[in-house]
């Protein structure tokens, strides 16, 4: 479920509730506020920001490639690649070396 956030609209009416903002977690079907839940005065919601959260970051980690039978390398640099998890030789080249 989202949260949404809602400001008042007229800082004059609002309490100290609404004033600086409140969140509220909600269906998306759910009717959007139309006044403060505390003092009733008339309120807005407020467009913010999107936070994604990612399931998927531990097929990142060098123990999920290792233990799949992958082997994975970082660039150390000038051509080399350092072995980070799996079999196979610690260093590689693109010179072939």
């Amino acid at each position: 479920m989202p949260i949404y956030e809602y400001r008042a609209s007229n800082i004059a009416q609002s309490c100290s509730h609404c004033e600086s903002g409140f969140e509220v977690l909600a269906k998306i079907s759910d009717a959007e506020l139309s006044a403060c839940p505390v003092c009733a005065s008339p309120v807005v919601r407020v467009i913010s920001k999107v936070s994604v959260v990612g399931g998927n970051a531990h097929l990142l980690k060098e123990n999920h490639f290792a233990s799949r039978g992958f082997t994975q390398y970082k660039k150390v640099g000038g051509g080399v690649y350092e072995k980070t998890a799996g079999d196979g030789p610690r260093y590689i080249s693109d010179d072939g070396k």
